[in-house]
């Protein structure tokens, strides 16, 4: 009776831990892209990237709200097609990447918010300072990868946010405070 007790009890606890469903993905480089847009006086919408990306995440297919993500942008990276803009944007007037060399996000939440849809809420720094943000994600196709026949995922990110709050206000009378971060992420399940 005692063993019958015992394996009752046993499984019940292990039914009651939740399931680590989620799989590690590692991103395809050549396929992933951070983009930032702001307005220029009025005229124009100017964008630029940073042209690396380093990023671990966890994704649960079955439920995404188990899901992790954690990213690192080499800020050095930044290209806007303007080599003396760029200089510009790396110096003290800006990203002081001497001092502040890299841009990191980890989520802390993931919500579903509809079909394909996800709120990632994580910490953002830039600039040494980090604040909390919410990305709006989709889920672009998760199917087996047609070339390597691996389990692969895409995803599409939007965050707004506003440079002043992250110590990036120079120039704000020609540059918009307002600064859009898209991102567009291919990956594959990790071996």
């Amino acid at each position: 009776m005692k063993l019958k007790t015992l394996v009752l009890a046993g499984l019940f606890a292990m039914a009651t831990l939740p399931a680590f469903a989620a799989d590690a993905y590692k991103i395809d480089p050549a396929h992933t892209q951070v983009l930032f847009s702001y307005n220029h006086l009025g005229f124009s919408n100017i964008t630029g990237r940073f042209d690396r990306v380093e990023s671990e995440f966890a994704f649960d297919a079955a439920d995404p709200s188990q899901s992790s993500l954690s990213v690192s942008i080499p800020v050095d990276s930044i290209s806007t097609g303007v080599a003396k803009f760029d200089e510009h944007l790396l110096g003290a007037d800006f990203f002081d990447v001497g001092k502040y060399p890299t841009a990191t996000f980890t989520s802390t939440a993931v919500t579903v918010t509809g079909e394909d849809k996800l709120a990632v809420a994580g910490d953002l720094t830039i600039h040494g300072v980090t604040r909390p943000v919410v990305m709006d994600v989709t889920i672009n196709k998760i199917a087996d990868h047609p070339m390597s026949k691996k389990p692969a995922a895409g995803f599409d990110a939007r965050i707004d946010i506003k440079r002043s709050e992250f110590g990036l206000g120079a120039f704000a009378m020609a540059a918009s405070d307002d600064v859009r971060i898209a991102i567009t992420v291919e990956a594959q399940k990790a071996e």
